[in-house]
């Protein structure tokens, strides 16, 4: 599928920016990558203590321009 393929090829271009650590996309937003440090998580049925590990994760700030659209 054509459009199935735009997406993924999309996808990937997105990601190969990201992963240089900053992206920004005029009138959309910054995608950044954040260091998230280890830290002890909690089941919360069984209240059971695990380690949850460090890892990279995206974050991402709308632009000015969205946020006041949304905010309207």
């Amino acid at each position: 599928n054509y459009s199935k393929k735009i997406i993924n090829d999309l996808i990937n271009i997105l990601t190969k920016n990201i992963e240089l650590g900053y992206l920004n996309i005029k009138n959309i937003g910054v995608f950044k990558i954040i260091n998230k440090s280890e830290r002890v998580g909690r089941n919360p049925k069984t209240k059971e203590k695990f380690i949850i590990s460090a890892r990279k994760a995206v974050r991402f700030i709308p632009s000015k321009k969205i946020s006041e659209e949304l905010n309207e």
